[in-house]
């Protein structure tokens, strides 16, 4: 038994030492290989920071922090990000952002891409035209990347695409040319050269497969061999004990055997009185059982009775409990009814006397707007005999003067000096512009009579005043661009001549060599009372408004410059204030001189 435990133990030992052996043979193995993979990480990690710090860049003091984007699911990103903790970038932070898709790349100033994730480099190319991004690639064809490296057995080579890099700004550094490599044909050597290296590292790396795959099958084999000899010894074991667990048994019978019989007729009595005295207990027991017994039936006859006395007494109490509930609960209803017939007599007192306040209050507003309403009924009626004047009386005789004014330059152009046309032409002018003045204020009064206000949509809306503006847009380069604005109820004639209103004034009223630029918008408020508006905004570039006159811009016939600078009646603002009070908003800016101005209104939701 000793012997086989003993060759049974060495060839376990054997075993396991061949198992370490080939542990860490391969361990070795995975752990070069490993080793060499990290060491070209880290140095493509480094390629990438020195070829971005050797190109000059054009807005280098606007950067707060240079960005590198890596393209693909790439554990590059991870080696970049570990050097940027350690490394800057022409002193500045470096961010490393990852992108799944070419067309999301943006905001970087370099591109690292490798060739294994089979990006297409003339889309990458397309995308980031113009935008100032260096392209840094990895095992793409020559001549295709502004800056394209290659593996070479455990490092990497590269090359620069000269003109790809000045299309985009970019300007290199002298070393960096140097080194690169500047001819196809050594690019294709260098392929070549690390294509023989990877076959030689896959022909090597069979090899030892195949040494590890037969070692494999060695060591099974010897293990095969070991667990059948270890099963025979563990069988041979198991007899021994069953063996020697049959004797000890045998020699506990034999002893017992062996015991005299005179013990055993002596232990007999014993035994025997002893049973017997534990019968007469039994016996004196069982008797005093039988009489606690009898005690506890006469106990259980007694309680019994008295459970039942104790219930009946419980549903007596049970009734006289649901019938003081019940009253209880009566008693508080008719309080409560009681304290609500007070409380509704008392608010029906109140209501009545309030009514009656207010319907005294009521009928001396309604004899205030009755009288009101009788005295605006009469001022329009007058604005309308006004304005019926305005159009047809004064505007006959403006009419004849401008025609009378046009045959004399016409009938009598040679017996005229220069001051008399000059005269006469300053005077058709004028009652042109008279003319214009009354239309002006003829449109002005009939502003706000349109009850009938639809759904307009204000983006429409601004796109057909772009087209009505054409000439005015067109001679000026004006640009006029909207953000979020919405469906909003109103009269579409004097919506439209508001917002035309704003943005003429917005082109007309700008320095002679800036570009007007315009812009609308609009969000959503609510006032004090929970009233909500939509806010309109309409900001230009203009010339400004001097602080001082931004109180009675709104009113009407109000002019800041000159007629000979800016035309004009100086009437437009006065329409939009009234259009836009006309329908429940109000009006106001907020300006400065040589900056611009933001006219602001709001109409009701």
């Amino acid at each position: 038994m000793i012997k086989v435990t003993n060759k049974y133990s060495l060839n376990v030992k054997t075993v396991l030492a061949f198992l370490l052996l080939s542990f860490l043979f391969n361990v070795s193995v995975q752990a070069q290989e490993t080793n060499n993979e990290e060491i070209k990480r880290i140095q493509r990690s480094i390629f990438i920071f020195n070829f971005t710090q050797q190109v000059s860049w054009s807005n280098l003091d606007n950067l707060d922090q240079f960005k590198i984007g890596v393209l693909g699911p790439d554990r590059t990103i991870i080696d970049l990000k570990s050097l940027s903790l350690k490394r800057r970038i022409f002193n500045k932070p470096v961010t490393v952002i990852n992108f799944n898709s070419v067309k999301d790349i943006r905001d970087i100033q370099v591109l690292y891409v490798n060739n294994q994730y089979n990006y297409d480099i003339n889309a990458i190319l397309e995308q980031i035209a113009s935008k100032n991004i260096l392209l840094i690639t990895e095992d793409y064809n020559y001549n295709v990347s502004m800056i394209n490296m290659v593996n070479v057995a455990n490092s990497f080579e590269y090359e620069i695409n000269k003109n790809s890099l000045e299309n985009e700004g970019f300007e290199i550094a002298e070393s960096l040319g140097n080194n690169a490599i500047n001819s196809s044909d050594k690019w294709k050597l260098l392929y070549k050269d690390a294509s023989k290296n990877l076959n030689k590292t896959k022909d090597t790396s069979a090899l030892q497969e195949e040494i590890i795959k037969n070692s494999k099958k060695e060591i099974l084999d010897k293990t095969k061999t070991i667990l059948y000899k270890n099963n025979v010894i563990d069988t041979i074991s198991s007899k021994l004990n069953d063996q020697k667990n049959w004797i000890t048994q045998l020699n506990k019978y034999n002893k017992i055997q062996n015991k005299k019989i005179e013990d055993k007729i002596a232990i007999e009595k014993q035994l025997e009185h002893i049973i017997r005295s534990q019968i007469d207990t039994l016996k004196l027991q069982s008797e005093t059982i039988r009489e606690s017994n009898e005690k506890i039936k006469v106990q259980n006859d007694f309680l019994t009775t008295l459970y039942q006395d104790i219930e009946k007494k419980q549903a007596i109490l049970e009734q006289n409990d649901n019938q003081i509930s019940k009253l209880k609960l009566f008693n508080y209803l008719l309080a409560a009814l009681v304290l609500l017939a007070l409380i509704a007599c008392y608010s029906i007192y109140r209501i009545y006397t309030s009514n009656k306040r207010l319907l005294r209050t009521l009928k001396q507003k309604n004899t205030v707007i009755y009288n009101q309403t009788k005295e605006l009924a009469s001022q329009n009626k007058e604005l309308e005999q006004f304005a019926y004047i305005t159009s047809h009386d004064l505007k006959e005789p403006l009419n004849t003067i401008s025609g009378l004014i046009v045959l004399l330059l016409e009938e009598y152009e040679d017996k005229l000096d220069e001051d008399g046309k000059m005269s006469l032409n300053f005077i058709n002018e004028s009652s042109l512009r008279m003319k214009s003045l009354i239309d002006s204020l003829l449109e002005y009064s009939r502003l706000g009579k349109i009850k009938e206000y639809n759904a307009i949509n204000t983006t429409n809306l601004i796109e057909a005043i772009k087209i009505d503006l054409g000439s005015m847009i067109s001679k000026s380069n004006a640009k006029i661009t909207t953000k979020n604005l919405p469906i909003i109820t109103g009269s579409d004639v004097e919506i439209r001549l508001l917002f035309q209103n704003l943005i003429s004034n917005g082109i007309k009223f700008i320095d002679p060599n800036t570009t007007p630029n315009i812009m609308i918008s609009c969000v959503k408020i609510e006032d004090e009372e929970s009233q909500e508006y939509w806010q309109f905004a309409v900001t230009d570039n203009g010339i400004g408004i001097p602080e001082n006159y931004q109180d009675r811009i709104f009113a009407i016939f109000q002019r800041l410059h000159n007629r000979e600078i800016f035309e004009g009646t100086g009437i437009g603002l006065a329409h939009c204030k009234k259009i836009v009070e006309s329908h429940g908003g109000k009006i106001w800016l907020t300006s400065k001189e040589g900056v611009g101005t933001t006219f602001y209104f709001t109409i009701p939701v």
